[in-house]
């Protein structure tokens, strides 16, 4: 099956709207219900700021949404260039658990806003606070890196000067080259792991901010790579939860939305910058999979709710449809409408 985009549902957001406060998103539902004793988190919160940033579609709900959750990311800084992450359901917060992959998604949520926020208001917000983004950094970890530089993309786009924030751009990129480049290594890590593909969609977008079309080579070879080793069948056989090594026997179950998104965005920046029908193509079949395009043709995306189930199983499909996997099969389908669209392809060089 290949997705055409004229088939495709549009997005709709009821569960996205049943599932926040007027603090934020929860984190996580039993089935359809929030479960609020779980807390909310900034990696879903600035998922879902980039949504609504993105999303064309104008209302004073939405409006009101998106100013809920760049607030939830402003409030989270701690002013030295991290983040907490999880908060409790009273809106104290909990520091035991600010991973790095937060603190990247907040940069790359932020850089977004800059660019695309709903309001005026809005992206001034989200571009002062990259006042503090100098002291952003993740020694073990290559994703926060990735999450990063997708914002910064967006930001240098909005003030191409930021000296900090073309620091940080060079220092994130070089650390996810150098990772490349281990000669040992056909991909960045041993294994595959999650959001894999955010980490070649970085190198091609910090390579367009840079004007390095070696970098943006690099990036599209290693896409093409992960293409080939997560299809099957022709359709989209993603990695399982626990990661595995390339090579491994396929299907391998459970498979996150997670994983669908961060593959047909990084199709969709392909496409942006090669014009080449392939990554269109490709971006499509990765949304397919929220819509039976799968291993075992199970549907996660749910037209009548606009939520999306949190998980590919062997037997059946995770019924949850919790903030992660919703914001997932949102940003998916709205990448959709534009796949519909004449995109020519951008100047490597303009960054």
């Amino acid at each position: 099956m290949r997705a055409e985009t004229d088939t495709l549902p549009l997005p709709r957001f009821d569960h996205l709207v049943e599932m926040s406060t007027g603090l934020g998103m929860w984190e996580h539902a039993e089935l359809l219900e929030p479960r609020p004793a779980h807390g909310y988190c900034t990696d879903d919160n600035a998922r879902a700021l980039i949504v609504l940033s993105r999303e064309p579609t104008r209302s004073d709900a939405l409006d009101e949404l998106a100013a809920t959750y760049l607030q939830f990311v402003l409030e989270a800084r701690k002013g030295d260039g991290t983040f907490h992450n999880r908060r409790h359901h009273d809106s104290t917060w909990l520091d035991d658990d600010d991973s790095d992959d937060s603190q990247g998604r907040a940069w790359w949520s932020l850089g977004v806003a800059a660019r695309a926020g709903r309001t005026p208001a809005a992206r001034a917000d989200a571009v002062a606070a990259f006042d503090d983004c100098a002291g952003f950094d993740s020694i073990d970890h290559l994703r926060p890196h990735a999450f990063a530089v997708l914002g910064l993309h967006d930001l240098l786009e909005v003030v191409p000067d930021h000296a900090d924030a073309r620091a940080l751009l060079g220092r994130s990129i070089d650390r996810l080259a150098r990772a490349a480049a281990d000669a040992d290594l056909a991909w960045f890590e041993t294994r595959l792991t999650y959001d894999n593909a955010r980490l070649p969609e970085a190198l091609i977008a910090g390579g367009v901010a840079l004007g390095d079309a070696d970098i943006v080579d690099t990036g599209l070879d290693l896409l093409g790579w992960l293409v080939d080793v997560e299809t099957a069948d022709g359709h989209f056989s993603f990695v399982p939860a626990g990661g595995t090594v390339p090579g491994a026997p396929r299907p391998a179950f459970d498979q996150q939305p997670v994983e669908a998104v961060a593959m047909a965005e990084a199709c969709h920046r392909a496409w942006t910058v090669t014009g080449a029908e392939c990554w269109r193509d490709r971006g499509l079949r990765a949304v397919g999979w929220f819509l039976g395009d799968n291993d075992t043709g199970g549907v996660l995306y749910d037209t009548t709710t606009g939520g999306t189930r949190d998980g590919l199983m062997i037997d059946q499909v995770n019924q949850n449809q919790g903030a992660e996997s919703t914001l997932a099969g949102l940003a998916a389908l709205q990448l959709a409408r534009t796949f519909g669209l004449d995109t020519p392809a951008a100047d490597v060089n303009a960054g």
